[in-house]
């Protein structure tokens, strides 16, 4: 071996003893937050996790919500150069993992704390005194504390939540999931905007579930309703004026005439439907009724006429807990907007009944877009806006899901104070959800690329902590799954 060898030999050899000499510790200055150290070989903390901090008595319970590596100037010392060389005097540069996180139990600063991976029971007691607002919904379980069960708050759905994955990530059973608890544990309607038929199966149980919980959930199974294909319809009527005129491409300023027009027959001839509108005397009854039948508007199979079945009148009604409109059983997107439009409208226009209602738009960039073109998806997001806005003081609470979060409108966005993040594979969107969602700390946001299926990020009201949870085990069954990958087995020889 040459002189040279052994140098770098020594230089590596410094270095690891100088790595594993670094102590676990941690530092508080104001008892909430707290910096940490830790050797980088033998990591004893994982991004997300949970430590104890300390010993003892004085022992607390603290969560990591930043790790990383960082080089650190070490001694100098002299090595070796090429055979018969001499000596060189250098630096020696070596790593440790540094980060921070939050004391979630015990109080008071700390300087130089010990720094271990907590007990799961110690998180698990942890987890049983927070005392929740509201019910306790079963979500799953921590997995970086050794699967110990997490619950999330019933009453923090009392804001508006964002809940996002792309596809694949487990987005519709998590959803299926807290719709299930929320009729199971709370007294809240639900009103699901469903695009792809995920949750037409929602009143049918799953053949391996949780027998105590089966039962309780097959006595409110009788209370979902859903609605779709022949029993998805409305009538002209029961839109709003506004969304009338949007059906009929109207502009209040380009087609004024027109537009005066059906105002007055609809003022006059309340509740007005496409039969009255062919039949009306009025004057300009004629230019509208042409422009109907160009635009096609009574061919489309949404309309009720003499079948009945409004999910307009659903929503009257109230006596559904759960109200599944299965846009995805339509067989247009204009139809899909029509019915998307008049629910919104109807729920924003019923809001002084103060009747606490869960609205649920999946695929909301679909509904609710950063830029409508269309003027009916323009209508349902001026009402999703409204009801981000002002509906909580009326008991109007949205869940809005999306693969997309850059695609939502950001006036809806932006008020939602609960998330629940799951895999993302798009560097772009990921960067968004991190600076849409500033209070959840960055790199646990980060974390959603490396996400499993099933896997989440769930913060906010509804959350104790920011927590990496996996999501549990369903009662109904889950509907729109994936077409079975058959094909990929070969073709018969």
């Amino acid at each position: 071996m040459t002189s040279a060898t052994r140098g770098i030999d020594a230089f590596r050899s410094l270095r690891r003893q100088l790595e594993d000499s670094v102590l676990p510790l941690a530092t508080s200055l104001d008892g909430r937050r707290f910096a940490l150290q830790a050797p980088v070989r033998k990591l004893p903390v994982r991004l997300g996790g949970y430590v104890e901090l300390g010993a003892g008595d004085d022992a607390r319970l603290g969560q990591v919500t930043g790790l990383r590596i960082e080089d650190v100037d070490g001694p100098e010392v002299d090595l070796p150069l090429a055979d018969g060389g001499g000596l060189a005097r250098t630096g020696v540069t070596f790593r440790l993992a540094r980060g921070e996180g939050v004391v979630l139990a015990g109080a008071g600063p700390f300087v130089d704390a010990a720094l271990a991976p907590a007990e799961p029971a110690d998180v698990a007691d942890w987890l049983q005194g927070v005392a929740p607002r509201g019910g306790r919904l079963a979500a799953g379980e921590l997995p970086l504390a050794g699967g110990v069960p997490f619950a999330l708050d019933a009453s923090g759905f009392g804001r508006h939540t964002f809940l996002c994955g792309q596809s694949g990530s487990g987005k519709t059973y998590a959803t299926g999931l807290l719709l299930e608890q929320l009729l199971l544990e709370t007294n809240l309607r639900i009103v699901v905007l469903d695009p792809n038929s995920d949750y037409a199966r929602m009143g049918a149980l799953r053949p391996d579930a949780d027998p105590e919980a089966a039962a309780r959930y097959a006595a409110l199974a009788a209370r979902i309703d859903v609605r779709s294909g022949d029993g998805l319809r409305l009538r002209l009527g029961e839109l709003e004026p506004a969304a009338q005129a949007a059906l009929l491409r109207l502009d209040p300023v380009g087609d004024r005439e027109e537009y005066a027009e059906l105002a007055a027959i609809v003022d006059a001839e309340r509740p007005v439907d496409l039969d009255a509108l062919a039949a009306s005397p009025a004057p300009g009854a004629r230019a509208l009724r042409l422009r109907a039948e160009n635009l096609g508007i009574g061919d489309l199979g949404v309309w009720a006429r003499d079948r009945g079945g409004s999910v307009i009148a659903a929503l009257a009604g109230g006596e559904a807990r759960m109200l599944v409109v299965g846009l995805g059983s339509l067989s247009s997107r204009e139809e899909q907007a029509i019915v998307a439009a008049g629910v919104l409208a109807e729920l924003w226009r019923r809001r002084a009944e103060r009747r606490p209602t869960l609205v649920v738009i999946d695929e909301a960039h679909n509904v609710c877009p950063g830029v409508a073109e269309d003027p009916l998806v323009a209508r349902a997001t001026r009402d999703a806006i409204a009801i981000a806005a002002e509906g909580r003081k009326f008991g109007l609470h949205l869940l809005v899901c999306t693969q997309r979060p850059q695609k939502i409108h950001e006036n809806v966005l932006t008020q939602c104070e609960n998330l629940v993040l799951m895999r993302l594979n798009a560097t772009a969107d990921v960067a968004f959800a991190q600076d849409a969602f500033s209070f959840v700390p960055r790199e646990l946001l980060g974390l959603a690329a490396s996400f499993r299926q099933g896997e989440a990020l769930v913060a906010g009201r509804i959350a104790s902590h920011a927590a990496i949870i996996r999501f549990g085990a369903r009662v109904a069954q889950e509907g729109g799954a994936d077409v079975p990958a058959t094909w990929a087995r070969g073709a018969p020889r």
